[in-house]
């Protein structure tokens, strides 16, 4: 009986250690949702767009490091993506109203090139049921959101850019 505890406890452990939130999704759109770009006009998440291309969504926040690393990984990879595959990156920030004037000031000096835009309230991501963040997800050509991923460490842009690699094919996520 205690082998059995054990093996149960086992498998329960590793599944949670080994596990980092990559989702292959059923492709559905994208929420309509009204939230603003970082100099407070509003925007509507219909309008992120690519035109075919694929389309990589980033939630994150200031205070949130994980966030802050993947960004500026990504970033320093950025244009050859962009070459290669014509992605596009929107950082969605969910800081608050409190929070939200951090946003724009870190952007700059960072010299991130994204569309970043503000979720001040929560409708995107929880339209998006979005969970801990930073939570990615790439679009493919038609707008339809193919694949999700919670958490970051190093060498998941690698991982990213692969899928970014297949959706612009119109390869089959497995």
């Amino acid at each position: 009986m205690k082998k059995f505890l054990y093996l149960g406890a086992f498998l329960l452990l590793s599944t949670v250690l080994f596990s980092q939130g990559t989702t292959i999704m059923k492709a559905r759109q994208l929420p309509s949702v009204d939230i603003k770009d970082v100099k407070g006009n509003p925007f509507n998440t219909l309008n992120i767009t690519n035109e075919g291309k694929p389309i990589i969504i980033s939630f994150w926040a200031t205070w949130c490091k994980p966030c802050i690393k993947e960004l500026t990984t990504i970033n320093d990879v950025y244009n050859e993506w962009q070459e290669e595959t014509g992605v596009k990156l929107y950082a969605i920030s969910v800081d608050d109203a409190r929070s939200s004037s951090l946003v724009a000031p870190m952007v700059n000096g960072k010299g991130w090139e994204y569309n970043v835009l503000l979720d001040q309230n929560g409708d995107f991501k929880r339209a998006m049921n979005v969970g801990p963040i930073p939570q990615t997800f790439v679009l493919n050509g038609n707008g339809e959101i193919v694949w999700q991923h919670t958490s970051f460490s190093e060498g998941a842009e690698l991982d990213l850019i692969e899928i970014v690699r297949k959706v612009e094919k119109g390869e089959e996520l497995k």
